[in-house]
C-alpha cells in the first residue's frame, strides 16, 4: 500500500473509531485554500477537529509526533475559516488519531485535546 492509500485508509478507520465512540462525523477533508481538516465532528456541544496520522510502523516514531507545531497552527486556521464559512458557536476541540496499519496490526491511539490554539 502507497503512502495515499495509507492515509486514506486511516482516515477510514479513524471515522469508524470515533462513530463508535459517539462522535457525529460532519465533514472530512474539508478544504480551504491549500490546507485540510481530516476529520470535523462532534461530540455532545463541543465541535472536534480531528487529524489524523497513520504509518506503517513506529520505526520513525509515533505517527503523532508528526503534528508539529506547524501544522497544529495551519488546522488551527483552517478551523477558524470553518466555523465562519458554517456560523458555528459551539467549543472547540483539536484531537490527534494516531495510527500504526500493517498487516500485523492495527493500533489506533485517540489523543483528545492534543493541541489548543495559540
Amino acid at each position: 500500500m502507497n503512502h495515499i492509500e495509507l492515509g486514506i485508509a486511516g482516515e477510514n478507520l479513524a471515522v469508524n473509531h470515533l462513530a463508535a465512540k459517539g462522535y457525529e462525523i460532519l465533514d472530512r477533508n474539508y478544504r480551504w485554500k491549500h490546507s485540510e481538516i481530516d476529520i470535523v465532528c462532534r461530540r455532545g456541544d463541543t465541535l472536534v477537529v480531528v487529524e489524523v496520522k497513520t504509518r506503517n510502523s513506529t520505526r520513525f516514531g509515533e505517527p503523532y509526533l508528526s503534528v508539529t507545531l506547524r501544522k497544529q497552527r495551519q488546522v488551527i486556521k483552517v478551523a477558524n475559516q470553518y466555523i465562519q464559512a458554517k456560523n458555528m458557536n459551539e467549543e472547540v476541540r483539536f484531537d490527534v488519531v494516531s495510527i500504526i496499519l500493517n498487516s500485523k496490526k492495527v493500533d489506533i491511539e485517540h489523543i483528545e485535546n492534543a493541541f489548543y490554539p495559540i
